[in-house]
């Protein structure tokens, strides 16, 4: 989903995807798979170079483009929310873990439940 917002944002702002490597000082190869969301783990570091050169925050990529009712209406990341993302991207847990922190705490509300 960052892929696809940065694309998007790129696009917007008119630049190639060399145009904008370049000028965030990172490699072209390695930027295109961030867009195509192969590598979906890139670090805040290289999401502050890229969000510096697209003149946006960080938190514009991290939230939700729509609400879940889909009419269209942004949303805000809660404060606390955005910097807990930003501290697990920081101390380099990977999307994956993060999952399984996520479905043990879901499994474990279940079994309190039951």
């Amino acid at each position: 989903m960052i892929g696809q917002r940065i694309q998007k944002l790129r696009i917007e702002k008119n630049l190639s995807l060399s145009e904008l490597a370049d000028r965030a000082g990172i490699a072209k190869s390695y930027l295109s798979s961030i867009e195509r969301d192969i590598r979906d783990n890139p670090s805040i570091q290289v999401l502050e170079k890229i969000c510096s050169v697209l003149d946006v925050d960080v938190a514009t990529l991290l939230s939700p483009v729509d609400d879940p009712k889909g009419n269209g209406e942004s949303q805000s990341l809660d404060p606390d929310w955005l910097a807990l993302v930003r501290e697990a991207m920081q101390s380099g847990i990977s999307k994956e873990q993060f999952r399984e922190v996520l479905e043990f705490a879901r499994w474990r509300s279940r079994r309190v439940e039951d």
